[in-house]
């Protein structure tokens, strides 16, 4: 018998991305409610209550209320907003954080999907600092750039509005820049940090893919030669990972302008690690991926297989 999903939110970015995905799997029954119910409490709290699993996503506030009407009740939850990344009694649903994530998100109530740019930070990361080739206090400089359907609906129609000619714009555009950014938090806690990092993202004239950059000077790192050790971690953590690829260690000095697309991974659920040394010994570590796959829809799909206990794979593109 196939599982009943409820997407709240159905016709947000994430969401449609998710629903094209599923489309055609004959294990899930994804409910949808009619246009004219969607914003309905009535409708849309039986829709989650008929449910096997639902999926939220939807602005932080409606998430916790939705969260709220199935506080007792056995549907299980998983969450792709930011509203319960750090709450107590939710698991973070990036399978492939440390040994026994999955399994944990396998049994888990309730797990609150990783936000996009979070899951490139920790990945990059805290393998690092379990290895102890950063510290937890090294004050680590973060620059990311998404494509603009990483702000969803509303920055999506903002930067396809034809008036703004933004589409255009030949340079990213920096955003958040004197505000703590919403992932921080999760960046902190499951990166294994104590020192805030300092991060700057950006939006660049592209609807789907990004880039992050973690820059560490050579005075923060406890060896000469760190750049071929933090490669021959990170390699090893995920030499068996389906959806993470761990590039050669190079000095990029062949690199060129197409050597570092953000677009490169795009429509797939892969996620690309990089580590990149500099002659004085500064290291930079880097990821790419597609904010709409491995940064939101993708890993949702990872999470909603881990909790039917099927296939992690099951339906993904590589």
């Amino acid at each position: 018998m196939s599982a009943k999903i409820y997407i709240d939110g159905q016709a947000g970015t994430t969401a449609l991305r998710i629903r094209d995905w599923l489309a055609g799997r004959e294990d899930i029954e994804v409910i949808t409610l009619p246009e004219e119910l969607r914003k309905d409490p009535a409708a849309r709290k039986k829709a989650l209550q008929d449910a096997t699993m639902v999926l939220l996503c939807l602005p932080d506030d409606a998430a916790k209320e939705a969260a709220a009407w199935l506080a007792d009740s056995p549907v299980r939850i998983l969450d792709a907003s930011t509203a319960h990344r750090v709450s107590d009694g939710w698991v973070y649903g990036l399978p492939e954080l440390i040994a026994g994530q999955r399994d944990q998100i396998a049994k888990a109530k309730r797990v609150a999907n990783p936000g996009c740019y979070a899951s490139a930070v920790i990945l990059l990361t805290r393998p690092l600092v379990d290895a102890k080739l950063i510290a937890s206090d090294t004050p680590l400089a973060i620059h990311a750039l998404s494509g603009y359907s990483g702000g969803g609906r509303s920055l999506i129609e903002r930067w396809e509005d034809p008036k703004k000619k933004l589409i255009n714009l030949p340079h990213e555009a920096p955003y958040s820049i004197g505000k703590l950014h919403k992932h921080i938090p999760e960046i902190i806690r499951y990166g294994a940090l104590t020192a805030e990092p300092q991060f700057l993202p950006n939006v660049g004239p592209f609807r789907c893919g990004m880039r992050v950059e973690i820059m560490i000077a050579a005075k923060s790192l406890p060896q000469s030669g760190a750049a071929k050790a933090m490669w021959e971690v990170l390699a090893a953590r995920y030499d068996k990972e389906v959806f993470i690829a761990v590039e050669a260690l190079t000095d990029a000095s062949e690199a060129d302008e197409l050597s570092f697309d953000p677009q490169e991974f795009n429509d797939t659920n892969r996620i690309s690690l990089r580590v990149l040394p500099h002659q004085s010994g500064h290291v930079i570590l880097m990821a790419r991926l597609d904010n709409l796959g491995k940064g939101a829809a993708g890993v949702a799909i990872q999470n909603l297989n881990l909790m039917l206990g099927v296939s992690e794979d099951t339906g993904l593109p590589r």
